[in-house]
């Protein structure tokens, strides 16, 4: 048993409902997912990410529970979940789900309870005001321009009822000891049938300073006593935050080695996305260098792009708009006044050399990679859904009908699959991207390949390298005995390279993937990087004899 899997981890992330339906009526299944089990091992996956499969009225994705102990019967049942836990255990892949525990749906029993009965003891895992306070300035609702406000009145409970997100989704309240056993009751049961992981959606809504929450929340020391929890089940058992806060107000998360095992790294994406734009490594050091180190056990977990809205928050109003500028230039492809509503490949107008860069940094920056099913072939997005919904288009496996997502009529599918331009699924799709040696998704099979075979990038210290130009980032992660450096031109032009690694001691090069051609010359190494080009070499200890004539 590994207690420290994450550190190797490549994680795909799959919404169920969107990825492959097994039994023709229209909607993507625990059978459909079985089936294209062998697909998601041959990439070289090691942990499958679930979204959200509970019984829900799917009014946000299945983000609004209903019954934290079940499948949702439009999926299949809970013996084909635990069918699917085996099958992924046998092709040496564990599986993540998430706990989604800020709120329940207003259809969950607990909150029909809470507003039949004053008395019951379900009325105080909500949170309920009469009237309901002033909303203090710059305090809105996680979805402005979609709902408003953060208090709705119930008229069966004759009062009102808190949430942050929309208003079918009721606000838990985490002081409450009774509320905490239950989430304690949920990870028992799922960690019973084999799971792995758990990625815990919007901890900073859960706890911290809320003005409209009367109950002090202590996230560092809740947290604590989930991980010592959930460790005691099973010892190997991770928790992912979905923390999205400034660099400072991190840490409390991690704690000092017994909060959370990792935390999306939400900071250092929308400064990917502020490189990529600008063409210059600036952004991405300059957050590197102000994330908190983790603790040890701790980790980062890396993304571009995730199945909700890419969230630029963190960059400055100037330096979001020449992001929406170079990836985003009309209205209808932003949400929120702060993110992005596409996905990667049209972002990047299906430029195959960017594609490669971006990705190749990806799985090269310190932490652990998430790839979003429909990434690894240049799926695209459906701009007439509305809000994030854009991105989650049914999968595209072939040219047969509905792009082999179904065999229900066209009418009957959950969602419309894309049919036209260069992102139709009759010229973009597995079964063609199969059988092309030079296809996305065969490179993409070989850069996962090469990550896993470099677990400095997920358990080694990092730093910066000096590259003698903005365009190109030059880092280094350092484990054991092992170093490997990564370099990525951002630019459109090519760009000559000298690194000074005089100071590594006596060395060789071993190319790791990329495409330029690496050499040793006098201490230095040298390469010139094609445009958009990419390189990542392991550094090698030469023999004792060479080492004196440095």
């Amino acid at each position: 048993m590994d207690p420290y899997w994450y550190k190797d981890a490549v994680i795909y992330a799959v919404d169920v409902e969107k990825f492959a339906d097994g039994d023709g009526d229209g909607i993507g299944d625990f059978r459909g997912l079985l089936e294209r089990l062998d697909y998601i091992a041959d990439l070289g996956v090691t942990c499958l990410w679930v979204l959200p499969f509970y019984p829900s009225p799917r009014r946000d994705n299945g983000y609004d529970v209903t019954d934290y102990f079940g499948v949702d019967p439009r999926f299949g049942t809970l013996a084909d979940f635990v069918q699917l836990v085996r099958a992924c255990g046998e092709r040496g892949m564990r599986v993540l789900i998430d706990i989604v525990v800020n709120h329940t749906s207003d259809r969950h029993p607990w909150f029909v309870a809470a507003r039949h009965d004053p008395v019951s003891r379900f009325r105080d895992y909500y949170i309920w005001a009469d009237p309901p306070p002033a909303i203090p300035p710059g305090w809105a609702n996680a979805f402005p321009g979609e709902t408003d406000g953060v208090w709705t009145y119930d008229a069966v409970a004759r009062a009102y009822y808190y949430h942050r997100f929309y208003d079918f989704q009721p606000q838990l309240d985490m002081a409450n000891d009774e509320v905490r056993h239950e989430v304690r009751r949920i990870l028992d049961f799922w960690c019973a049938l084999g799971v792995s992981g758990f990625r815990i959606d919007a901890l900073p809504i859960m706890f911290g300073h809320d003005p409209c929450v009367p109950s002090p929340r202590y996230p560092q020391l809740w947290l604590r006593e989930l991980r010592s929890h959930v460790s005691s089940v099973r010892e190997d058992a991770a928790l992912i935050g979905e923390v999205d806060l400034s660099p400072s107000q991190l840490s409390e998360y991690f704690g000092d080695g017994d909060g959370l095992h990792m935390l999306l790294d939400f900071f250092l994406d929308a400064h990917v996305f502020l490189a990529l734009a600008t063409e210059c490594k600036d952004p991405i050091l300059r957050s590197l260098r102000q994330l908190p180190a983790p603790p040890h056990p701790g980790q980062w977990v890396n993304f571009l792009r995730n199945l909700d809205e890419l969230n630029l928050g963190w960059l400055t109003a100037a330096e979001r708009e020449t992001v929406y500028e170079r990836f985003a230039p009309t209205e209808d492809m932003r949400i929120y006044d702060r993110g992005i509503r596409r996905r990667l490949a049209p972002i990047l107008q299906n430029d195959r050399r960017r594609l490669e860069l971006v990705y190749s940094l990806l799985f090269s920056l310190p932490g652990t990679p998430i790839l979003a099913y429909g990434d690894e072939i240049g799926m695209g997005e459906n701009l007439e859904q509305p809000g994030r919904d854009a991105v989650r288009v049914p999968m595209q496996w072939s040219r047969a009908r509905n792009g082999g997502f179904s065999s229900a009529p066209k009418s009957r599918l959950v969602r419309a699959v894309l049919s036209e331009g260069a992102f139709g699924y009759q010229q973009l799709n597995v079964a063609d991207q199969q059988r092309d040696s030079g296809s996305l998704l065969n490179w993409m099979r070989e850069l996962i390949r090469a990550r896993r075979s470099c677990p400095e990038f997920g358990h080694g210290s990092w730093s910066a390298l000096e590259s003698g130009t903005s365009a190109v980032l030059a880092h280094q992660c350092v484990w054991k005995d092992g170093k490997v450096i990564a370099v990525h031109n951002l630019s459109a032009e090519e760009q000559p390279l000298s690194l000074d690694l005089r100071d590594h001691h006596a060395f060789s090069l071993e190319p790791v993937f990329g495409v330029a051609q690496p050499c040793i010359d006098g201490g230095r190494c040298a390469m010139s990087l094609p445009p958009y080009g990419y390189q990542w070499v392991r550094t090698l200890a030469a023999p004792e004899e060479r080492r004196a004539s440095w």
